[in-house]
């Protein structure tokens, strides 16, 4: 029996349901796509990684996306964040995670694709 169950529309064609890990890596694709203070009611909840992507890809703008990947993971109480790893690309960054979806111990690794032109975050 799952643990965690909800409901996604994107990417979905019948079968509109998600569970367990499924639907905390669309939890998470959701918060890395939400402009922090966008979500009426919870201004924390999204990213300001968005607005990292227009700076100089140096050692501490690297720095301040890993922070903040962080501070988006650390907000959802069903990941655990092992490690993270970013990677300036042409028309974006790459970003690693390693996490852990509460309560497995088998960690994943996820790659989060923010792409600068079209403003959304993908899995590769």
């Amino acid at each position: 029996m799952p643990t965690f169950i909800g409901f996604n529309t994107q990417n979905q064609f019948k079968k509109f349901t998600l569970v367990d890990g499924e639907l905390i890596k669309r939890d998470l694709l959701n918060a890395f796509n939400i402009t922090q203070g966008q979500l009426p009611g919870r201004p924390a909840y999204g990213t300001t990684l968005w607005d990292l992507l227009f700076e100089s890809q140096d050692q501490a703008t690297m720095a301040a996306i890993q922070r903040e990947i962080q501070r988006v993971a650390g907000g959802d109480p069903r990941v655990y964040l092992t490690d993270v790893n970013v990677y300036p690309q042409e028309n974006g960054v790459l970003i690693e995670l390693e996490v852990q979806f509460v309560p497995n111990t088998d960690a994943q690794l996820l790659s989060v694709f923010f792409n600068q032109q079209q403003r959304r975050a993908t899995f590769v």
